[in-house]
Protein backbone atom coordinates (compact mmCIF):
# COMPACT_ATOMS: atom_id res chain seq x y z
CA UNK A 1 0.00 0.00 0.00
CA UNK A 2 1.00 3.72 -0.16
CA UNK A 3 -0.29 6.82 0.57
CA UNK A 4 0.23 9.72 -1.60
CA UNK A 5 0.34 12.66 0.32
CA UNK A 6 0.07 16.31 -1.21
CA UNK A 7 0.65 19.44 0.79
CA UNK A 8 -1.18 22.22 0.26
CA UNK A 9 -3.61 24.30 1.91
CA UNK A 10 -7.45 24.44 1.87
CA UNK A 11 -10.08 27.27 0.42
CA UNK A 12 -10.62 28.41 -3.24
CA UNK A 13 -8.23 31.40 -1.72
CA UNK A 14 -5.00 29.31 -1.75
CA UNK A 15 -6.23 26.51 -4.69
CA UNK A 16 -3.72 28.03 -7.87
CA UNK A 17 -1.20 29.44 -5.61
CA UNK A 18 2.68 28.42 -5.42
CA UNK A 19 2.28 26.76 -2.02
CA UNK A 20 -0.37 24.66 -3.68
CA UNK A 21 1.47 22.42 -5.68
CA UNK A 22 0.73 19.00 -3.69
CA UNK A 23 -2.80 19.60 -3.91
CA UNK A 24 -3.04 20.18 -7.85
CA UNK A 25 -0.68 16.96 -8.07
CA UNK A 26 -3.30 14.99 -6.19
CA UNK A 27 -6.29 16.36 -8.63
CA UNK A 28 -4.15 15.40 -11.41
CA UNK A 29 -2.80 12.01 -10.25
CA UNK A 30 -7.14 11.50 -8.84
CA UNK A 31 -8.40 12.87 -12.28
CA UNK A 32 -5.99 10.16 -14.35
CA UNK A 33 -7.01 7.27 -12.37
CA UNK A 34 -10.60 8.00 -11.69
CA UNK A 35 -10.10 8.45 -7.69
CA UNK A 36 -12.71 10.79 -6.06
CA UNK A 37 -10.91 12.69 -2.92
CA UNK A 38 -13.98 13.86 -1.34
CA UNK A 39 -14.22 11.64 2.32
CA UNK A 40 -13.01 13.30 5.21
CA UNK A 41 -10.48 11.80 7.22
CA UNK A 42 -7.52 11.49 9.21
CA UNK A 43 -8.23 15.63 9.13
CA UNK A 44 -7.63 15.66 5.10
CA UNK A 45 -9.79 14.81 1.81
CA UNK A 46 -9.05 11.25 1.19
CA UNK A 47 -10.04 8.80 -1.92
CA UNK A 48 -8.69 5.38 -2.39
CA UNK A 49 -7.90 3.09 -5.12
CA UNK A 50 -5.27 0.88 -7.08
CA UNK A 51 -2.30 1.41 -9.23
CA UNK A 52 0.23 -0.93 -10.94
CA UNK A 53 -1.21 -3.65 -8.79
CA UNK A 54 -0.77 -1.67 -5.39
CA UNK A 55 -3.92 -0.39 -3.34
CA UNK A 56 -2.85 3.47 -2.94
CA UNK A 57 -4.79 6.21 -0.87
CA UNK A 58 -4.79 9.93 -1.71
CA UNK A 59 -4.88 12.71 0.86
CA UNK A 60 -4.99 16.53 1.25
CA UNK A 61 -4.28 17.47 4.55
CA UNK A 62 -6.74 19.92 5.90
CA UNK A 63 -5.15 21.47 8.77
CA UNK A 64 -3.25 24.01 6.62
CA UNK A 65 -0.01 23.49 5.66
CA UNK A 66 2.34 23.90 8.43
CA UNK A 67 0.27 21.37 10.28
CA UNK A 68 0.26 18.84 7.83
CA UNK A 69 2.10 16.40 9.77
CA UNK A 70 -0.90 15.57 12.33
CA UNK A 71 -2.83 14.26 9.23
CA UNK A 72 -0.32 12.49 7.57
CA UNK A 73 0.26 10.75 11.19
CA UNK A 74 -2.64 9.85 11.41
CA UNK A 75 -3.31 8.06 8.56
CA UNK A 76 0.50 6.34 8.76
CA UNK A 77 -0.65 5.22 12.18
CA UNK A 78 -3.61 3.81 10.96
CA UNK A 79 -2.36 1.75 8.60
CA UNK A 80 0.97 1.16 10.28
CA UNK A 81 2.85 1.26 6.70
CA UNK A 82 6.54 2.15 6.22
CA UNK A 83 7.35 5.27 5.83
CA UNK A 84 8.70 4.24 2.93
CA UNK A 85 5.05 3.77 1.42
CA UNK A 86 4.83 7.32 1.84
CA UNK A 87 5.20 9.97 -0.93
CA UNK A 88 5.17 13.50 -0.28
CA UNK A 89 4.04 16.08 -2.93
CA UNK A 90 5.28 19.61 -2.11
CA UNK A 91 6.43 22.71 -3.56
CA UNK A 92 10.26 23.86 -3.39
CA UNK A 93 11.56 27.00 -3.92
CA UNK A 94 15.45 26.29 -3.69
CA UNK A 95 14.87 24.40 -7.37
CA UNK A 96 14.37 26.07 -10.68
CA UNK A 97 11.22 26.83 -11.95
CA UNK A 98 8.67 24.31 -13.01
CA UNK A 99 11.42 21.79 -12.08
CA UNK A 100 10.86 18.49 -10.98
CA UNK A 101 13.21 16.61 -8.30
CA UNK A 102 12.76 13.20 -6.37
CA UNK A 103 14.48 12.84 -3.57
CA UNK A 104 14.33 9.61 -1.29
CA UNK A 105 14.65 11.01 2.25
CA UNK A 106 16.26 14.21 3.58
CA UNK A 107 15.54 16.96 5.62
CA UNK A 108 12.55 19.59 5.00
CA UNK A 109 15.23 22.26 4.16
CA UNK A 110 13.05 25.84 4.29
CA UNK A 111 9.63 24.17 3.90
CA UNK A 112 7.14 23.94 7.20
CA UNK A 113 4.98 21.86 5.40
CA UNK A 114 7.59 19.12 5.12
CA UNK A 115 9.29 19.87 8.78
CA UNK A 116 5.71 19.16 10.33
CA UNK A 117 5.64 16.10 8.37
CA UNK A 118 9.40 15.00 9.93
CA UNK A 119 8.40 16.48 13.35
CA UNK A 120 5.03 13.76 13.45
CA UNK A 121 6.54 10.98 12.17
CA UNK A 122 9.98 11.35 14.02
CA UNK A 123 11.02 10.15 10.56
CA UNK A 124 12.42 11.99 7.23
CA UNK A 125 12.73 8.37 5.67
CA UNK A 126 10.08 9.00 2.83
CA UNK A 127 10.09 9.69 -0.68
CA UNK A 128 8.98 13.28 -1.86
CA UNK A 129 8.48 14.67 -5.06
CA UNK A 130 9.16 18.29 -5.34
CA UNK A 131 7.77 20.90 -8.11
CA UNK A 132 10.15 24.32 -8.43
CA UNK A 133 8.02 27.29 -8.16
CA UNK A 134 10.18 29.78 -8.17
CA UNK A 135 12.65 32.58 -6.14
CA UNK A 136 10.92 35.26 -4.42
CA UNK A 137 12.21 38.93 -5.53
CA UNK A 138 14.36 40.68 -3.22
CA UNK A 139 12.98 42.30 -0.29
CA UNK A 140 9.80 39.81 -0.72
CA UNK A 141 7.98 37.98 2.65
CA UNK A 142 8.25 35.01 1.74
CA UNK A 143 4.99 33.75 2.83
CA UNK A 144 3.21 35.86 0.46
CA UNK A 145 5.45 34.58 -2.76
CA UNK A 146 4.51 30.93 -1.77
CA UNK A 147 0.73 32.42 -1.56
CA UNK A 148 0.54 34.19 -4.61
CA UNK A 149 -0.43 32.53 -8.22
CA UNK A 150 1.21 32.35 -11.32
CA UNK A 151 1.49 34.50 -13.99
CA UNK A 152 0.20 34.01 -17.60
CA UNK A 153 3.30 32.90 -18.78
CA UNK A 154 4.26 30.34 -16.01
CA UNK A 155 0.75 28.64 -15.66
CA UNK A 156 1.77 26.68 -19.30
CA UNK A 157 4.99 25.17 -17.36
CA UNK A 158 3.61 24.96 -13.97
CA UNK A 159 0.78 22.66 -15.55
CA UNK A 160 3.40 20.34 -17.51
CA UNK A 161 5.38 19.98 -14.29
CA UNK A 162 2.25 19.32 -12.50
CA UNK A 163 1.68 16.50 -14.75
CA UNK A 164 5.50 15.72 -14.89
CA UNK A 165 4.60 15.34 -10.80
CA UNK A 166 1.76 13.22 -11.52
CA UNK A 167 4.17 10.61 -13.57
CA UNK A 168 6.84 10.83 -10.96
CA UNK A 169 4.70 9.44 -8.55
CA UNK A 170 3.12 6.67 -10.34
CA UNK A 171 6.96 6.05 -10.91
CA UNK A 172 7.55 5.65 -8.00
CA UNK A 173 4.62 3.19 -7.26
CA UNK A 174 5.38 1.05 -10.51
CA UNK A 175 9.04 0.88 -10.34
CA UNK A 176 10.56 2.28 -6.99
CA UNK A 177 12.01 5.75 -6.17
CA UNK A 178 15.59 4.75 -7.94
CA UNK A 179 13.99 4.51 -11.21
CA UNK A 180 11.74 7.85 -10.82
CA UNK A 181 14.85 9.83 -9.69
CA UNK A 182 16.67 8.71 -12.83
CA UNK A 183 13.77 9.29 -15.30
CA UNK A 184 13.06 12.84 -13.86
CA UNK A 185 15.89 14.76 -11.66
CA UNK A 186 17.40 17.22 -13.82
CA UNK A 187 15.29 16.68 -16.97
Amino acid sequence: MYIIAGLGNPGDDYKYTRHNMGFLTIDKIAERLNIRVNKIKFKGLVGDGSYAGEKILLIKPQTYMNKSGESIRDVVNFYKIDPQNLIVLVDDIDIDFAQVKIKRKGSAGTHNGLKSVIYQLISDDFPRVKIGVGKKHQGQDLANFVLSGFSKSEKVEIEEAIEKAADATLEIIERGVESAMNKYNGK
